[in-house]
């Protein structure tokens, strides 16, 4: 598509929900904002399709959305008004075992704490413990995670709410790995597999320092706002947040590929699209890339520091991802009554399995026992499929040498199944019709997705914070001026909550505003000191 040559305030490269919510955050504050997408449809990884069968609606990518309903981002955009609703599963995610057992988090935190005592005395009391002590620093929290580091206001509220000796033990347990903080915090298994299941929706191993902080945020989330998904599919979300960029004024361009960032100087000054036209960009470049992608494609002709070169290429990948999707006829026939009622069922595993399947990750082996995590859509949302049936998915990670290997990706593509089959006899029987995404189908159709990575750079604390996506300022302000990195690459990394977007906004209305001179001034201060001391 040649759109000819076009000048804005902004543009904003993809649109992933981290790009909508930038040009979302820009448009409204008056600036004139043109959205580049590659692909023909906006959403990135937030996207759905009737793939298999007419009337079963699968999540291409994403599909519950617990970060988007606790972001201060999302929930202040009031999407409803653009056509987004909110749908819940009557239970929120369960644990299935092979043996028939399951742990649950139901909407009722008194029902999850019921069930849990269970499998032992007093993990009940224990699991609304922690609800509570989440209650009481949830916003701060919330605010610091999701905010441009370093979180000052956040941060010393959070503070004053914990006081030192809160504040410490919340640190320890920032760093603590989630196999150990499920045997300091519960006497049984169902508390532990929950806790440990959601800790690997990010690609930590379950020894590794920082899987605890993870695994805990996310059943918490799950106990306080459950795992809602977009009535009639993910792609609902970028749909009303589209719509709500436009009636601000933003322009979105689908099937525009842009092919390079335009640099005079130190600054950034437009964009230059895969048609050999330009657009001038008179006050900021937001992409919505991965960071190799930014520096070195959108970047490859534009002269960067040696050491920030370096450090791409030391960029640390999450593992690569497998997706099958399924149309099935009847409802999914879990040997546990209660894995029926919840739209996420993670299975595969036992505690142990967990090691198992992490030390296969690490050493590059593919897993014998894969851990998977499964979603049955019409629990939550009926509309996903014709009445009486379910539309159904799920997902593993293999190492990402294994990725490009169809024999590889096939071996696990029955490794899931014969799972699912473990923990739901007769599933198979019910299928009508399958479609496997394999890492290079992800990364084909999405290319922030590479190798089948969900999280656009690996979780652990080594590329966290000042660590994300380089050593530097773990802020979405990037080397050259007037460019942002507005993507999960960035702090606070993978996730559909918005927070890279927005933070990216915010910091180029703050560079445009009555003190930016002296913003712009630090920013590239530091930049240089960085970039010449490592």
């Amino acid at each position: 598509m040649d759109v000819g040559e076009s000048t804005c305030d902004a543009v904003v490269i993809g649109s992933g929900p981290n790009g909508l919510v930038a040009a979302n955050a820009l448009a409204e504050a008056g600036w004139d904002v043109i959205v580049l997408e590659a692909a023909d449809e906006v959403g990135g990884a937030v996207r759905s399709a009737e793939l298999i069968e007419p009337g079963f609606v699968t999540d291409l990518y994403s599909a519950f959305y617990p970060l988007a309903a606790a972001s201060p981002v999302i929930r202040g955009m009031d999407l409803q008004r653009h056509g987004l609703g909110w749908v819940q599963a009557p239970a929120v995610v369960a644990h299935q075992l092979d043996d028939g057992r399951a742990a649950v988090i139901h909407r009722d935190p008194a029902a999850t704490a019921a069930a849990l005592e269970q499998w032992a005395a007093g993990d009940g009391q224990a699991w609304l413990d922690m609800f509570a002590h989440w209650q009481r620093i949830r916003d701060d929290l919330l605010a610091a995670l999701f905010t441009p580091f370093p979180p000052v206001a956040a941060g010393l509220g959070l503070f004053r709410r914990l006081k030192l000796a809160g504040a410490l033990r919340l640190a320890r347990m920032a760093a603590t790995p989630v196999r150990r903080l499920g045997e300091e915090r519960f006497a049984g298994d169902g508390a532990r597999l929950l806790l440990t299941g959601n800790a690997l929706h990010t690609d930590i191993p379950v020894d590794a320092a920082g899987s605890g902080m993870f695994g805990w945020l996310l059943v918490m989330l799950g106990q306080d706002v459950g795992f809602p998904v977009p009535r009639g599919g993910a792609g609902m979300l970028a749909h009303a947040l589209r719509r709500r960029a436009e009636s601000y004024g933003a322009q979105v361009r689908t099937g525009t590929r842009a092919a390079g960032v335009l640099v005079r100087g130190r600054r950034a000054t437009g964009v230059r699209l895969a048609d050999g036209s330009r657009i001038t960009a008179r006050r900021a470049v937001l992409a919505d890339v991965t960071a190799p992608a930014l520096y070195r494609q959108l970047l490859a002709d534009v002269p960067l520091p040696a050491s920030l070169r370096r450090d791409v290429e030391n960029f640390h990948w999450d593992s690569a991802t497998l997706k099958v999707n399924w149309a099935v006829r009847a409802p999914v026939p879990w040997r546990a009554e209660s894995s029926r009622r919840a739209g996420t069922v993670h299975l595969g595993v036992d505690l142990d399995g967990f090691v198992d399947f992490g030390a296969d990750l690490t050493a590059g082996r593919l897993p014998q026992r894969p851990f998977v995590l499964f979603g049955q859509m019409a629990v939550a949302d009926p509309s996903r499929a014709p009445a009486g049936a379910e539309t159904a998915w799920a997902y593993t990670h293999l190492p990402r040498r294994l990725a490009s290997d169809p024999e590889a990706v096939q071996t696990q593509v029955r490794r899931v199944q014969d799972a699912v089959e473990r923990a739901a006899p007769g599933f198979g029987e019910l299928v009508i019709g399958r479609h496997v995404q394999s890492p290079a189908d992800l990364q084909d159709n999405n290319a922030n997705l590479s190798g089948g990575a969900l999280n656009a750079g690996t979780s652990a604390l080594h590329q966290q914070l000042i660590f994300r996506p380089t050593p530097g300022l773990g802020r979405p302000e990037t080397p050259v001026e007037g460019l942002y990195l507005a993507s999960a690459s960035a702090h606070p990394g993978g996730g559909v909550h918005g927070a890279c977007g927005w933070n990216a906004a915010r910091s180029a209305l703050r560079a445009s505003g009555r003190f930016g001179q002296v913003h712009r001034a630090l920013i590239r201060t530091v930049w240089d000191r960085v970039l010449a001391e490592h």
